[in-house]
C-alpha cells in the first residue's frame, strides 16, 4: 500500500465513523461521493485491502510471452547482429525473423541479456539554432564524414558530402582520402550538377584556409594586426569562381551538415546490414565505390 493509498484510508475511517460527511471525505482524496460510497461498501467485505487496486502487483494482459523475449535474444546474440542498436535490432528481428516489438521493448530486452549498456542522459547546454537561408543555392554546408562504412571489409572511406541550407538537397560523394584534388572534383560535379552556389559553409580545416605558422618563442599576433594568409587551393578555386567561403565558429554550427551522413540512403549501405548480407564490398552499393557520387535530387549514383 502507497503513502497515497494510506492517506485515503485515514480520509474514508473518518467517513466510516461519522466524524465527517462523505461529501468531505470525496473532496479530500479527490473522488466523487459515489466513488466513496462504493468504497466504503468494499471496505465491509475486504477491509483495508480494499483500496489497492485489483489488478496492482499482477502481469499485464499485453505483456509479450517469454517465449518471444528467449528467442529474440538467442538471434540478437549471433555473430552477425554484434554492434546492432535497439532500434536497428528491432528493424531486423520484424523483418527477418517475424518478431514484431517495439524498439524499446528490444531495449529492455538487450539491456536485461547484457547485449546493450545504458547510456545515462546528459542535459546538454541548449544551442541556438540560426534560421535556414529562403532560396535555393543561397548557401551550401559542406561536410566531411570519417566513418567505418565497411567496417574491416574493405578499404577505409571517408564521405564528403553537401547539403543546401534552405532544400536540404543532398549530393555526396565516396573517397579513399580527404585530399584537395577529391573534395575539387565534389565542388566540379556539384557546379555542373546544380549550378554554382553563392556559399559554401565549412568548418576551418586546413583545406580550406591557411592556418598561420609562428615559432614557439614568438610573441602572439592579434588577428587583425596579422598579414594576410595566402588562400588554399580551395580558397582559390572558390574565388575564381566568384563563391563566398564561410567558416563556422562551432562544431554545433555546421551540425546539420554531419547529419545528413545519418539519413539515406547511407543507412542501406552501412557495415551492419552489408554484414548480414553476406555481401561483398561494394555489391550493397549497387557499384557505388570511391569516386562515385550521389544526388539525392535524382536519388541516382554516378561514377
Amino acid at each position: 500500500m502507497t503513502q497515497r493509498d494510506r492517506d485515503r484510508l485515514v480520509a474514508l475511517k473518518k467517513a466510516k465513523k461519522g466524524l465527517i460527511t462523505q461529501k468531505q471525505a470525496a473532496e479530500e482524496i479527490g473522488q466523487s461521493e459515489r466513488h466513496v460510497r462504493r468504497l466504503l461498501k468494499r471496505m465491509q467485505g475486504k477491509g483495508d485491502s480494499a483500496l489497492v487496486h485489483a489488478l496492482r502487483g499482477r502481469q499485464s494482459n499485453r505483456k509479450l510471452d517469454e517465449a518471444s523475449k528467449q528467442k529474440a535474444l538467442e538471434i540478437l546474440s549471433r555473430e552477425v547482429y554484434r554492434g546492432f542498436g535497439p532500434t536497428l535490432a528491432a528493424e531486423y528481428l520484424a523483418s527477418q525473423h517475424d518478431i514484431h516489438v517495439g524498439r524499446e521493448t528490444v531495449r529492455t530486452w538487450m539491456i536485461e541479456g547484457k547485449l546493450w549498456r545504458a547510456s545515462r542522459q546528459s542535459i546538454d547546454k541548449i544551442h541556438q539554432w540560426r534560421p535556414r537561408r529562403s532560396r535555393v543555392g543561397e548557401m551550401v554546408q559542406w561536410d566531411t564524414s570519417e566513418h567505418a562504412w565497411l567496417e574491416e571489409r574493405g578499404p577505409k572511406l571517408y564521405l564528403i558530402s553537401m547539403i543546401d541550407d534552405a532544400s536540404s538537397r543532398l549530393h555526396a560523394r565516396f573517397v579513399l582520402h580527404d585530399s584537395t584534388e577529391e573534395n575539387m572534383r565534389l565542388v566540379w560535379s556539384y557546379v555542373e550538377r546544380h549550378g554554382r552556389p553563392l556559399s559554401y559553409y565549412t568548418d576551418k580545416a586546413g583545406l580550406f584556409q591557411t592556418a598561420p605558422k609562428t615559432a614557439r618563442d614568438a610573441t602572439a599576433v592579434a588577428g587583425g594586426e596579422r598579414e594576410p594568409m595566402p588562400p588554399t587551393q580551395i580558397g582559390r578555386a572558390l574565388r575564381e569562381l566568384d563563391i563566398l567561403w564561410i567558416g563556422a565558429h562551432s562544431p554545433q554550427a555546421k551540425a546539420y551538415a554531419s547529419y545528413c551522413t545519418s539519413c539515406e540512403p547511407w543507412k542501406t549501405i552501412s557495415g551492419k546490414r552489408r554484414r548480414l548480407a553476406s555481401l561483398t564490398p561494394w555489391a550493397l552499393c549497387g557499384g557505388l565505390g570511391p569516386g562515385s557520387s550521389y544526388s539525392q535530387s535524382s536519388r541516382s549514383f554516378t561514377g
